[in-house]
């Protein structure tokens, strides 16, 4: 494990060097920070017994981890759109039923149109971006009730 001092070292040369994401792997640790955002699903923690957020962050209630729920974030900057189209039905609604591989939206990224596909099986429980609207990297885009 990675000692807390180390870490926070770490950390503000991150903030120093403008740095907005970093990941290390070894054999006894991952350790992913991304500053700015609170990462839904970390699968190593800091500390043993930590919650998973960033040291002397509280995490917010929907962002603590649930393994009954996954979410679906946008792999870039773009703008985000429902349908294939602007007369087409949308990929899926509240309450679709989603399997690994099926196109959920669209981010429009320097001009090319990028479907983004669902990593998870189970039903769309909450749209969490309107049609049309910008989106960051790693922003929520979907929350989905595992099957």
């Amino acid at each position: 494990m990675m000692e807390i001092d180390k870490l926070r070292a770490l950390i503000d040369v991150l903030i120093e060097k403008d740095v907005a994401e970093f990941e290390h792997e070894d054999e006894s640790a991952r350790v992913r920070i991304v500053r700015g955002k609170v990462v839904a699903n970390a699968q190593a923690a800091i500390a043993a017994g930590s919650s998973g957020a960033a040291p002397g962050v509280a995490p917010k209630g929907e962002d603590l981890v649930d393994d009954s729920n996954a979410f679906i974030t946008s792999p870039f900057v773009g703008t985000f759109y429902r349908a294939p189209s602007p007369d087409a039905p949308t990929f899926v609604e509240v309450g679709s039923v989603v399997r690994p591989g099926q196109s959920l939206c669209i981010i429009e990224a320097m001009k090319l149109m990028n479907e983004i596909e669902s990593d998870v099986s189970g039903t769309v429980v909450e749209v969490l971006v309107p049609n049309g609207k910008s989106v960051e990297f790693g922003q929520k885009l979907f929350r989905v009730k595992k099957a």
